[in-house]
């Protein structure tokens, strides 16, 4: 039993301290399952360390797909230029300029792959960030203390979905050649 000032305290503020502390320790224990799911969680597909592969393949893949296309519109500009020397009527010269100013307009939209690279970048240092002091949070109530904790699958999937596995990193999935094996 409290004495002094303890018991003063605990007289007074029992019922109202032991409620606030109660539900502060089942807010850290929601909170430690929380940490516990982003750090294992039930379902592969929320993985939380894969999310910066994941937005750098997608700024890879907007790069190479932004570089064919201005690949292939250099190439057919050049086989304009090709078969406007080849024409005489200024009509057929005209078309051909329109279709060389369509070519500019899709070379200026391309230009998107440029900012959306930089909006990724900063998505993935903030994705980054935040997995850091979550990293932390795990090592300060330790790796073994959060493996106990019961994480729950975020949502269920149907038949359908288990099969999918949507576009995976490079060198990880089915390659193509697997695939076409099944046509074979």
């Amino acid at each position: 039993m409290p004495t002094g000032t303890d018991a003063v305290i605990a007289r007074q503020y029992g019922d109202p301290l032991k409620k606030e502390i109660s539900g502060l320790f089942q807010y850290i224990q929601r909170v430690r399952q929380e940490i516990a799911a982003i750090d294992r969680p039930a379902d592969d597909e929320y993985k939380f360390g894969t999310m910066g592969e994941q937005l750098d393949a997608i700024v890879k893949a907007t790069e190479e797909a932004t570089n064919t296309i201005m690949e292939t519109m250099e190439k057919n500009e050049q086989l304009l230029d090709e078969l406007k020397k080849q024409l005489e009527d200024p009509q057929q010269i005209a078309l051909i300029d329109k279709l060389v100013d369509n070519g500019n307009s899709v070379f200026e939209a391309c230009s998107f792959q440029d900012i959306t690279g930089q909006r990724v970048t900063k998505v993935v240092k903030s994705v980054t960030y935040i997995e850091d002091r979550v990293n932390a949070l795990i090592s300060i109530w330790g790796k073994a203390a959060l493996e106990e904790v019961e994480v729950k699958p975020v949502n269920e999937k149907t038949a359908d979905e288990e099969l999918l596995h949507g576009p995976q990193l490079e060198g990880e999935g089915i390659s193509q050649a697997d695939i076409d094996k099944l046509f074979d």
